[in-house]
């Protein structure tokens, strides 16, 4: 599914997994990162997850929770991002100070925000060239690198 096309919400209950990612492979990926696989870590990792590379805020995702009638709260879905970013599970993205973006790829790569329909996208490694970075200071070295794109749609305010 493209990141474009709308989630209706049948699609949000019963969400399109990637091919081998069952509730087994949710609850071993908790497990391997030192989560115990509770109920509500496997629905929203199963969210998360089982869709492939995406990402979401917290409100987006427990719009998605609520949908597919699981019942949680919207705290328990801020605490299991955050542990699942602790974990190494999920990369926490900040735009505009309070919002904080949930990426399921955590490896490095870079991203297009689109601010008139508040969508974060990946930006294709294809895109991107070499950036040269400056040194670290001394005595420091680089953890990574954050690069994103803000852009609108020609003619939006």
């Amino acid at each position: 599914m493209s990141y474009r096309q709308e989630m209706t919400p049948r699609q949000y209950a019963r969400p399109v997994a990637a091919p081998g990612c069952s509730f087994a492979n949710v609850r071993d990926r908790l497990q391997r990162a030192g989560l115990r696989p509770t109920r509500q870590r496997i629905a929203i990792g199963w969210l998360l997850f089982g869709k492939g590379d995406r990402h979401v805020t917290a409100e987006k995702l427990f719009d998605e929770v609520r949908a597919g009638k699981v019942h949680m709260s919207l705290a328990t879905v801020y605490n299991t991002l955050h542990q699942f970013s602790e974990a190494g599970l999920l990369r926490e993205i900040a735009l505009y100070g309070s919002t904080v973006w949930y990426d399921t790829n955590t490896g490095p790569h870079y991203h297009f925000y689109i601010a008139d329909r508040d969508e974060l996208l990946d930006i294709p490694d294809s895109m991107v060239g070499a950036l040269a970075l400056p040194p670290a200071p001394e005595g420091m070295e680089i953890l990574g690198v954050d690069m994103i794109v803000r852009v609108k749609s020609r003619g939006a305010k």
